[in-house]
């Protein structure tokens, strides 16, 4: 039975107060353009938790008219629907221009506690920007990017937000045919490098220095202050984009196409496609089955960041001037990724400061991982876990090499019992989760909504929206992989 059957049918306004900043750049910036209506929709999936933050009710849902609106078959009073256009490097490759090729954003929205969020429909349908594709997103990829976006939010690592899914028996070709689904995600703004790119690269310098001083004055409004606003820019974006890699590779977290139109200027993750969080630890893992060459492997991320940083930091270089300055702007990011790297496995070893001593302990622990392909995420809840009081033995049987487990578990005794005033259980706890969105859990309720069953679907977001907490209902969900999970295979089609 879908959702659909206990919609009220009476129409009532979802009573957002809407404003377009973005738009209000011009017809440079964007197309207007109202979504494509889908057949027949219906809800697949809501987060209570964002709709709460959009001070939605909690009956939201049950309108007629939130669920046209969410499928794109309703333009809401007071929104300016759009897609906009933007450039670049894709696998290290200058592609031109791109742009939302199958997404529209209606607008801002005021949130709860004041602030203004972007909505955007995607799989809302053709646009300009299409080139080859439908316009569409199907309904497996817009469970994984629902699923994703909360959970990496729970987790504390900056991402775009997912409110819904709804779904429509519309039939969408990829490599066979699907159905299609429209997901709405949320974000501050979804401004992206390539943005920045697509201008600079066209020679619109008047529109470059605009769209920068928009992003300034509305997201980094320090910069104004600098001496020099736009180099400042870059070393804020530089610094934002460094930290968010330290957090991807500190929970295991491998994006899967870094392209320069798929990395946010506001330091959040966004654009999630063949994404995977790590089982059996291998830094040369490939998530992206469509990645021949490995470009974006889990130890390639922070170089790969810095690469497509330096794109940006060129884009910028008609407003900075010099590139001395813009070079110095992009220096800081070695130095952040590094330290807030450090800081995060340390705190997965409940110390509130990193050093000398813990980073190594972190390395040969990740050596001795590696060599070992030890599960990513089982192995730093347990030594959690261990660091909590619980038995070593839990992290031992997860390890051939008893002997180097051993003396690791010896020297982290050494470690941590002279930094005494620094050492807390309750963060090793809190910086390593009980459970992650691995592939054959989104699998298996990608499986069942196909069935027309999506109980799993919230039901893996409530676990995810608590991702630290134990939760022996759904212990089989933070265990192994199973078997075939090793078989999965995702690419860029979606």
């Amino acid at each position: 039975m879908h959702d659909t059957d206990t919609l009220a049918h009476t129409r009532a306004d979802l009573g957002f107060s809407w404003r377009h900043r973005f738009a209000d750049l011009g017809p440079a910036f964007h197309t207007r353009l109202a979504p494509v209506p889908v057949h027949e929709p219906y809800w697949v999936a809501r987060s209570q938790t964002m709709a709460r933050e959009l001070g939605l009710e909690d009956e939201w849902w049950r309108a007629q008219d939130a669920l046209d609106t969410f499928a794109g078959n309703r333009v809401p009073p007071g929104s300016q629907p759009l897609a906009s256009v933007y450039s670049g490097h894709q696998f290290g490759v200058w592609a031109g221009q791109l742009g939302d090729g199958r997404a529209v954003l209606p607008g801002e929205v005021e949130a709860a506690d004041g602030r203004w969020l972007e909505l955007q429909l995607k799989g809302s349908g053709l646009t300009p920007y299409s080139r080859m594709g439908d316009g569409r997103a199907v309904l497996r990829s817009s469970i994984r990017e629902f699923l994703v976006s909360e959970a990496l939010h729970a987790l504390g690592v900056p991402s775009t937000r997912a409110l819904c899914i709804t779904g429509s028996d519309q039939p969408v070709r990829r490599e066979q045919v699907e159905t299609a689904a429209v997901v709405t995600r949320v974000a501050p703004s979804f401004v992206r490098f390539g943005h920045f790119e697509h201008f600079s690269h066209r020679g619109q310098h008047e529109q470059l220095k605009q769209l920068a001083d928009f992003v300034i004055d509305n997201f980094y409004p320090e910069c104004r202050a600098a001496p020099h606003a736009y180099a400042a820019l870059l070393d804020a974006v530089t610094r934002r984009t460094a930290a968010l890699i330290a957090q991807w590779q500190a929970v295991g977290f491998m994006h899967g196409v870094m392209n320069t139109d798929n990395l946010s200027i506001l330091g959040l993750t966004i654009d999630y496609g063949p994404y995977q969080f790590m089982d059996g630890f291998d830094p040369d893992h490939i998530c992206n089955h469509s990645d021949h060459l490995g470009r974006y492997a889990y130890r390639r991320q922070p170089p790969v960041a810095h690469w497509n940083l330096l794109a940006l930091g060129q884009a910028l270089l008609p407003l900075i001037g010099e590139p001395d300055l813009a070079m110095a702007a992009l220096e800081p990011f070695n130095d952040v990724f590094t330290a807030e790297l450090n800081r995060r496995m340390a705190a997965k070893l409940g110390l509130r400061e990193a050093s000398e001593g813990s980073n190594a302990w972190v390395d040969d622990l990740l050596r001795l991982m590696a060599r070992e392909r030890t599960d990513f995420s089982i192995c730093w809840r347990r030594l959690a876990q261990h660091a909590a009081g619980a038995p070593a033995e839990r992290v031992r049987e997860l390890f051939l090499d008893q002997a180097a487990i051993d003396a690791l578990l010896a020297r982290y005794r050494t470690l941590i019992e002279p930094s005494a005033p620094l050492f807390d259980a309750g963060l090793a706890l809190r910086s390593s989760p009980s459970i992650v969105l691995r592939n054959h859990l989104a699998e298996q309720a990608i499986a069942r909504a196909k069935l027309k069953d999506f109980q799993m679907i919230q039901d893996l977001l409530a676990v995810l929206e608590r991702p630290f907490d134990e939760h022996p209902a759904h212990a089989d969900w933070a265990g192994f992989p199973p078997d075939w999970a090793s078989h999965i295979q995702i690419s860029c089609s979606s």
